[in-house]
């Protein structure tokens, strides 16, 4: 037996931990297999379909009716879908061999496939998934990687990764997919398209494999926001004519500190793009975190016991943990007795997550069917049935393929912050491409009520040709400034922001110090002193980059270190926090605020 057979062997007594862990050793031959498979199919194959495609077919649509009936809404368009939905004839694979080695060819047509071919479209192909609906990367260790059309060099997101790709490579119109945690929403976003979650429950998933009912949606793709429309009004069956309603956007200022892109090439176009139409109220800004804290109590028991996040971010880490729960236990209810008699190969993440689905016991399900309750409802009161939250669908960029050793989990912590506002509260949510980033494909979601889809439709169809033309805009424009302010002596001004601190008055602190350092740009103590103030404003990458500044003019500033660290933990920047505070403890070896947050960031690395 194999040196590392021997160790897990002397450490893992669980006969479920065995299902999973010879994953790890079969990878290599699975690996071997992809590439043998990949070379078969040839080079030439792959670049053309850019890897999205599991299998070639064409589903021709039902006939035309003869005039003078209307020409079929979708007549001429081609669209594929995710190995996940039922074609008679076919074997479902759902993204593994032996799921499909397994089961037998589906005896019906998925509902929404059938829909779509009585409405003109016509069906090309199945499109590579993660396997069982489980990551988000786009990574099948099965059948490869589908190349994103936008940055070749890094992963199109999952699980419905290939179907994104199928449609930024303009292969197809449209294509389907399955949103559970993000599994539209995160490709549509890596690969620079319009990706669409409808309400939970508003679109059948009969002839759909589950992975987890109470979060599974099916969800579409499409580089035309008509097109997305048009498929929009076939599979919800939506009514073709309602009256124009007054819209309200609510912009998650706390949740664009996650972002790393400028705010003036995602925030600011929407808002800007709402100005130069009819119809809009002036937008409002909040901070959701606290929101979701203040009507979400169920929340209480998935926070973590020593957390330091002074905000609204820990409660939507929270809610993620909730999220991740409720998918293990349902994907269990669903698949465990599968699991467990074929043992089947798995990529080492999804092995991972099915190892912990099925070796976790669930007691708490009601809390979790409570919370997802009582999001809706946060949402439904801060949305009525006018209003769209504006929020960015991820905060970083896609990751590289292939990436061994990821610094990732950062990464995830902060995509499903984001994912599962609305898989929790199973509101209808659409991704908007916005542009690049430093070469990095920008997005923005809208988010709207539960039921609210032709509402959120509508909106995407009024406002796409106004956010593209400010997309332009703000590609060529310079950042907007954040600073102004009266000339004053910096001292005078410096404790003028004390005083303001001291009595919760932050914004005016931060004016008080703005000021200062226009004043003084070489004192380290203004730029720490205004780092203090933007913490408690949720305003984050403010405050870092304060930090940095100081720690620049001073390297011995110990409130810099503290205040980074906290501004870093509250962006889920773990690794990065960890090392501030360490470096406080250097330089001041009893300081306690920064041990008790070194020894719980430790903890959470771990």
């Amino acid at each position: 037996m194999s040196r590392p057979l021997q160790v897990l062997k002397a450490h893992v007594s669980s006969p479920k931990a065995w299902i999973v862990i010879g994953v790890t050793v079969a990878g290599v031959v699975i690996l071997a297999e992809a590439h043998r498979r990949r070379r078969r199919l040839g080079s030439k194959a792959a670049r053309e379909d850019f890897g999205a495609f599991l299998e070639r077919f064409e589903l021709l649509p039902f006939p035309q009716p003869p005039p003078p009936a209307l020409k079929q809404p979708l007549a001429g368009l081609t669209f594929a879908i995710k190995d996940i939905f039922e074609l008679k004839g076919y074997v479902t694979g759902f993204g593994n061999p032996d799921w499909e080695r397994t089961h037998e060819a589906a005896g019906k047509t998925a509902v929404v496939v059938t829909a779509l071919l009585k409405n003109g479209a016509k069906c090309v192909g199945k499109t590579v998934m993660d396997e069982l609906a489980f990551g988000m990367t786009g990574e099948n260790i099965h059948h490869g990687t589908p190349v994103n059309p936008q940055m070749p060099s890094h992963i199109p997101g999952g699980s419905s990764g290939g179907s994104a790709v199928a449609v930024a490579a303009e292969i197809v119109d449209f294509a389907l997919g399955t949103d559970t945690v993000g599994c539209v929403r995160i490709p549509a976003s890596f690969c620079g398209i319009i990706g669409y979650r409808p309400s939970h429950g508003a679109v059948s998933t009969i002839g759909v494999l589950p992975n987890s009912q109470s979060l599974d949606t099916v969800g579409w793709f499409a580089r035309d926001p008509s097109i997305l429309h048009h498929v929009g009004h076939i599979l919800l069956q939506l009514n073709t004519v309602e009256p124009r309603r007054p819209r309200r956007l609510v912009f998650a200022d706390d949740l664009f500190e996650l972002s790393k892109v400028p705010k003036h090439k995602s925030l600011y176009v929407v808002s800007k793009a709402a100005e130069k139409l009819s119809g809009y109220q002036p937008p409002k800004h909040i901070n959701f975190g606290q929101h979701i804290a203040s009507n979400v109590p169920s929340l209480k028991d998935f926070r973590e016991q020593s957390t330091n996040l002074q905000n609204g971010i820990s409660t939507l880490k929270a809610l993620s943990s909730a999220m991740l729960s409720l998918q293990r236990c349902e994907f269990k209810t669903n698949h465990e007795e599968w699991v467990n008699s074929v043992k089947p190969r798995l990529g080492p993440q999804t092995a991972n997550c099915v190892l912990t689905a099925v070796n976790t016991s669930f007691e708490n399900i009601k809390t979790l069917y409570k919370v997802r309750s009582e999001m809706r409802a946060a949402l439904q009161s801060l949305l009525k049935d006018d209003g769209i939250l504006i929020i960015p669908t991820v905060a970083d960029p896609p990751l590289p393929t292939n990436l061994k050793k990821r610094s990732s989990a950062e990464f995830f912590y902060r995509a499903l912050a984001l994912i599962s506002i609305s898989s929790m509260s199973g509101c209808c949510q659409v991704s908007i491409p916005l542009g690049k980033h430093d070469g990095c494909p920008i997005s923005v979601s809208f988010i709207s009520y539960h039921g609210g889809d032709k509402f959120l439709l509508d909106s995407v169809l009024d406002m796409y040709s106004s956010l593209q033309e400010q997309v332009t805009v703000a590609s060529s424009s310079l950042p907007f400034a954040d600073t102004n302010g009266n000339l004053d002596t910096s001292e005078l001004l410096k404790e003028k922001g004390n005083a303001a601190y001291k009595g919760h008055q932050w914004n005016k602190a931060v004016t008080y110090y703005s000021e200062a350092i226009k004043l003084n740009g070489t004192n380290a103590t203004f730029y720490c002193n205004r780092a203090a103030a933007y913490l408690p404003l949720g305003c984050f990458q403010q405050a870092e980059e304060d930090c940095t500044k100081a720690i620049s003019l001073d390297k011995k500033n110990v409130k810099a270190y503290l205040r980074r660290g906290t501004a870093r933990e509250s962006l889920m920047c773990y690794k990065e926090a960890l090392q501030d505070f360490k470096h406080a403890l250097v330089l001041e070896p009893q300081n306690k605020a920064a041990s008790v947050a070194e020894k719980r960031l430790r903890k959470l690395l771990s």
